[in-house]
Parts: structure tokens; sequence; C-alpha cells
């Protein structure tokens, strides 16, 4: 499986508010999350064109990571002026 205990624990150590490995519901752990698996997910449709199902999965994931971003830049800028930086994501 790509995606183990011990790495989703590290997501959430490293990206959550609390520093802890009990904050998976912060919005920033969760768009790290969904940023591991999406590029996942974009490494495997570079080899596998035809995997429709994926795909839209990968659509889905990259909907929710969006939703997540425009909540935290219209409620707390800071927030997400630090995430963008932390993962590398532009809008």
């Amino acid at each position: 499986m790509y995606l183990t205990k011990e790495k989703k624990q590290e997501l959430f150590e490293n990206h959550g508010r609390v520093k802890a490995k009990n904050d998976t519901g912060s919005a920033e752990s969760q768009i790290a999350l969904f940023t591991y698996r999406i590029n996942h997910l974009t490494e495997h449709l570079k080899s596998n064109k035809k995997d429709h199902s994926t795909r839209l999965g990968l659509l889905k994931l990259v909907g929710k990571r969006r939703r997540l971003l425009d909540y935290l830049a219209k409620n707390e800028i800071e927030r997400y002026r630090a995430i963008i930086a932390e993962l590398k994501i532009r809008k």
C-alpha cells in the first residue's frame, strides 16, 4: 500500500495546526494528505493513461483540496499562505 499508517502520522505531525499525531481534522493536515494522494495518483496516471476511474477520483480529490484552500483563504489568510508555501501549491 502506498500510504502507510506511519506516513499518515508523519503528514499530520508535520502539517497539522497542533504538532501532534492526532490532529487529523485541521484543514492544513487534510490539505497535506490530499496533496500527497494527488501526487501519487498523478504519477499513476502518467503510466496508465486509460485508467478513467482513477482519473475521476483524482479530480474529486483536487476539488476537495480546492474547497479547503478556498475556506482557509476566505477565513484565515495567514494559515492559507503558510500551507501554500509549505506544500508548494500554486493557485
